[in-house]
């Protein structure tokens, strides 16, 4: 007995074989292409987070117990949290006009300000870390322009301060948080603003009922992509902070290449290391929860 099949029904036919082989074959064809990357993040992240906790229990935890008794380091550790805050609250101010700006200028300018956004992120931290301690030492340019038009009347010290740490790391951050707000604010429809205008609302109405609550999902992502940055950060720290401004990368820095405590080290990375996966969880609870985000979606 032969089974006709007709020319209409054919593609149907070959569409059920093909959904039938990709469902029986999906399991081990997944595998296998996700094996590779299974394997680098095992390799390059898994692993060594691993070995540095067991290298942080190699002293039995006095590690640990060292890190909860002196107040020194949970110092140090809520100064890099706050430092890190500031630094993102500082880059979401300065970037948010920009990205607004950038969303909404014709394509060739807007391609030059991006161009100038994206210029520091191929310059090496270093550089610019030695290009603000030029422009921040007590004969540079900021005191000597202060001196000539008798603004001051001796050099201030701004150099290795806390607050030369909060400039640098905010100068090299800012471009993280301008490109997630920019991209929301470019997927935005120019038909909101036209519907609010028809309904009576002033462009500062539009902004802050509209624009503002549509855009917080880049504001949340360049928040967070800032702080996780800014907890980790240790050349423009070492290099513009003074004695009072260290950070946990700093200490950690200092345990390994000048006291050589690996142990202890290996504690102050894995406690930072819980500090930054505890609050990505409260900030993905906070975009979950916002009602902007669920505008968008």
């Amino acid at each position: 007995m032969t089974i006709q099949v007709s020319p209409l029904s054919a593609p149907r036919f070959a569409s059920l074989i093909k959904a039938r082989d990709a469902g029986h074959f999906s399991v081990l064809v997944s595998g296998l292409l996700a094996a590779p990357l299974l394997a680098a993040l095992a390799l390059g992240f898994i692993y060594p987070v691993a070995r540095l906790v067991v290298l942080s229990l190699a002293d039995g935890g006095a590690s640990y117990l060292r890190i909860w008794e002196d107040m020194l380091y949970l110092n140090i550790l809520l100064d890099t949290v706050v430092t890190a805050a500031i630094v993102t609250g500082f880059c979401l101010v300065l970037g948010y006009p920009v990205a607004l700006v950038m969303a909404q200028l014709q394509k060739r300018t807007a391609f030059v300000v991006a161009a100038c956004v994206f210029v520091p992120l191929w310059t090496s931290v270093l550089i610019r870390s030695y290009a603000w301690i030029l422009l921040l030492q007590r004969n540079g340019p900021i005191n000597s322009f202060l001196a000539d038009h008798g603004l001051i009347d001796g050099p201030l010290k701004l150099l290795y301060t806390h607050g030369a740490v909060v400039l640098g790391m905010t100068h090299v951050l800012l471009p993280f948080a301008i490109l997630p707000i920019f991209a929301t604010l470019k997927t935005l429809s120019p038909d909101y603003r036209r519907a609010a205008a028809n309904l009576g609302a002033n462009r500062l109405q539009t902004f802050l009922r509209i624009i503002l609550p549509l855009s917080l999902p880049g504001v949340f992502a360049g928040g967070l992509l800032c702080f996780v940055l800014a907890l980790g950060f240790y050349i423009t720290p070492a290099l513009l902070g003074g004695p009072g401004s260290m950070l946990m990368a700093t200490l950690i820095g200092q345990q390994t290449t000048v006291l050589l405590d690996w142990p202890f080290a290996a504690a102050l990375s894995t406690v930072l290391l819980a500090v930054t996966l505890v609050i990505v969880f409260l900030f993905r609870k906070a975009l979950s929860l916002n009602k902007g985000f669920h505008s968008v979606r």
